[in-house]
């Protein structure tokens, strides 16, 4: 998305940013990766290291993969079921957390 903002590389058509405030999927390239990929791998290394705060990151990040879901969704006007899939991983990621954190018992 960042190399071919064009959206060619992954067979994304240029219509689904009508109505966003984007011309090109550069910037939502650039978003994902740093934010939404950021944090996540920022998760996943204070994991592997067993720092006190892996399961808060682990939080932030599957509800940060739920809100991107959820923006995308409401901007492009469609679902497609990669959404669904994502969405579930991020609810998935939050729960597994919070379960490991030791907040909710099954």
């Amino acid at each position: 998305m960042i190399s071919q903002p064009d959206g060619g590389v992954l067979y994304l058509n240029q219509e689904l940013l009508a109505g966003s405030p984007f011309t090109d999927y550069r910037v939502p390239g650039i978003l994902l990766a740093g934010v939404v990929g950021g944090v996540n791998l920022g998760a996943a290394f204070l994991n592997m290291m067993r720092h006190r705060q892996r399961y808060n990151a682990a939080i932030a990040g599957g509800a940060i993969i739920i809100g991107w879901i959820i923006v995308q969704v409401i901007m492009i006007g469609t679902i497609h079921w990669l959404h669904v899939l994502y969405f579930s991983a991020g609810i998935l990621v939050v729960l597994g957390a919070y379960q490991l954190k030791g907040r909710w018992a099954v």
